[in-house]
């Protein structure tokens, strides 16, 4: 799943800007808390399945399908997102009995075997020591960053821990600005804010739960604070 995610968003941005595609993955979170549930025991409330639903009407204000815009490339940046989806969900999963160095070595180790029978007929060596090093440097930081999610999934649930990477909006954004100079469209940037604010009531939504949760008198009391 770690793989098809980066591979897919590759994919996706040889055809959409960067805005477009972190736009569309962003919809993670609310996929997420959806199948946190059955896949977890880690149910979502009523009024966050309303934020899931609203986060829906984001990722269509985006890719507006039926309308000439929607195309491969939204495709891939959609393929990315439930790859990473099913990679979140089951890092949860496997956090309770597995460490983080352990999953991080088989969750790089298995594209490294995946790929290696393509690299014969696709691969290039690269233009300069820079891109190599630039090539060298996303692995480290693409491990890190892994290394990260890892350890977060094992102290929080993954419904909590869905929407912080929300902040790589605004990167992405600034990013497709100064380097490639993308300007996101109104439609895009309205999706986006529509995405972002979704996830971010989800957010505001697990810290009342909490809250609940540590006060609450009894098991009762504090399961029908979930349901809500």
């Amino acid at each position: 799943f770690l793989l098809g995610s980066t591979l897919f968003n590759f994919l996706a941005l040889q055809t959409l800007q960067l805005a477009e595609t972190v736009s569309i993955f962003f919809f993670a979170p609310m996929v997420i808390t959806a199948l946190a549930g059955p896949l977890l025991g880690e149910w979502a409330g009523w009024r966050r399945w309303a934020a899931i639903g609203a986060g829906f009407l984001g990722v269509l204000l985006i890719t507006r399908p039926g309308l000439g815009t929607f195309g491969v490339g939204h495709v891939f940046a959609l393929c990315s997102m439930l790859s990473y989806v099913f990679y979140a969900i089951m890092t949860r999963k496997m956090g309770a009995s597995e460490t983080a160095e352990s999953m991080i070595f088989y969750s790089a180790l298995a594209p490294v075997l995946m790929m290696a029978p393509v690299v014969p007929l696709y691969g290039e060596w690269p233009e300069s020591w820079l891109i190599l090093v630039l090539l060298l440097s996303l692995g480290v930081y693409g491990g890190l960053g892994h290394w990260l999610i890892i350890k977060a999934f094992k102290q929080a649930t993954a419904t909590a821990l869905a929407p912080y990477p929300y902040l790589q909006m605004v990167w992405m954004i600034g990013g497709g600005l100064l380097v490639f100079g993308d300007l996101p469209d109104a439609w895009t940037l309205a999706g986006a804010a529509v995405i972002v604010t979704s996830g971010l009531y989800i957010v505001h939504r697990e810290h009342r739960l909490r809250l609940a949760s540590r006060t609450a008198p009894n098991t009762e009391t504090s399961d029908l604070a979930k349901k809500l």
